[in-house]
């Protein structure tokens, strides 16, 4: 595949910079994207190993192949590589999201839909962000009050810390654009690595919508109070009738 630049410097790939251009420096030298990653996280404690895609037997589960052998199935893309990352940079938390995949596929098999939790796993796993932050951030987030969450709270975000953790995601941000949406799971503080993850508080799906690129210094753009006028993409909370407040705790 022709390789794009990766501006490590960008806000959202902070969390992965070091560990991330070494494994792009190898690939650009010529691994394959499953030896750079096993190359560069051998000063890691990573639960698995990466393997070529072929290492995957026809039939089988690419999660309960994960669980069964510990190790990672990986072709030579972005999708794949940010997927790589992600088991150095947060091992416990893609190793606690793996074992609840294998769960449920050994206990329900493989059907035409996931349900309720491997769907929320898979969200998760691709799309989800983490987020530390003061209430007044989190409220506003849950009630979608975009101007208070980005511009009557501004200077809160500094007290902030968001990550990215969602493998898709991160390939998205390759090419940003402002429509781009995580699903935000709140953190409190002094959580365990794998965040207690179970399937109870997954199933209800309580993930957070959240434009990425609205967050204050992440987008040259949005120092512009006019950025978060776009209802298309800071969309107002509907409320069902007798719907209640999404609660989420940690």
């Amino acid at each position: 595949m022709t390789w794009p630049a990766l501006d490590w410097r960008r806000p959202w790939w902070a969390p992965l910079a070091q560990v991330g251009a070494s494994v792009e420096a190898r690939v650009r030298a010529g691994a394959s994207v499953a030896d750079a990653l096993n190359t560069c996280g051998g000063s890691v404690r990573c639960p698995v190993r990466f393997v070529p895609q072929e290492a995957l037997p026809d039939g089988e589960p690419y999660e309960a192949f994960i669980f069964r052998t510990g190790c990672v199935p990986t072709r030579n893309n972005l999708h794949d590589f940010f997927n790589g990352l992600m088991w150095l940079v947060r091992p416990a938390l893609k190793r606690r999201l793996n074992e609840l995949q294998a769960a449920e596929i050994a206990q329900r098999g493989v059907g035409a839909t996931r349900g309720p939790v491997r769907d929320a796993l898979t969200l998760f796993d691709e799309n989800a962000a983490l987020l530390r932050a003061p209430v007044e951030l989190v409220q506003a987030l849950r009630e979608r009050r975009w101007r208070a969450l980005f511009i009557d709270h501004r200077t809160l975000w500094a007290q902030a810390r968001l990550e990215l953790f969602g493998h898709a995601l991160l390939e998205k941000l390759v090419t940003p654009y402002k429509s781009l949406t995580a699903h935000v799971w709140v953190v409190e503080e002094g959580a365990a690595p794998d965040l207690g993850l179970t399937p109870e508080r997954l199933a209800p799906k309580p993930f957070l919508p959240l434009p990425v690129l609205g967050v204050p210094g992440w987008w040259p753009a949005n120092e512009e109070a006019a950025f978060y006028d776009d209802a298309e993409v800071f969309r107002p909370h509907r409320r069902r009738p007798g719907h209640q407040p999404e609660i989420m705790t940690m």
